[in-house]
């Protein structure tokens, strides 16, 4: 991995534009002293559902309070950090860059349904009352 700094001389050389845009970003970000992260943990992390929070030592970035506003982003955030399942999207595009893929008009032609209208034996059985 690159050291921020080599991240950012990297990307100036590559393209400025991006190191323009990374600046923006850090500026926009909400930053905050740790102290007053430990004294109003509550309320900061109710604002990190909506956006990150910068937690700073010493004016100098430290760590990332990182907020969900449900289960849904909760169970979104493990997934994008899941490294086994970063890996399986990587074979995914792999196979697909090999030919390997079946065509999403042929996976909708398959999957199409005969009919939209529900058959008697579609419908759930009914229960059976516990009384005996």
């Amino acid at each position: 991995m690159f050291e921020p700094t080599e991240l950012k001389y990297w990307l100036s050389l590559r393209n400025p534009k991006l190191l323009s845009g990374l600046r923006e970003l850090e500026n926009s970000m909400k930053k905050v002293a740790l102290a007053e992260v430990k004294d109003h943990f509550s309320e900061y992390l109710n604002e990190a559902a909506d956006e990150e929070v910068v937690i700073t030592r010493h004016g100098r970035p430290a760590g990332v309070l990182i907020g969900f506003a449900d289960e849904d982003a909760w169970f979104d955030y493990r997934l994008e950090n899941d490294p086994r399942f970063a890996a399986r999207v990587e074979q995914a595009r792999v196979s697909i860059r090999a030919g390997k893929a079946i065509p999403w008009e042929e996976v909708q032609t398959e999957s199409a349904p005969e009919s939209t209208e529900f058959a008697v034996s579609d419908r759930p059985a009914r229960r059976r009352s516990r009384r005996s």
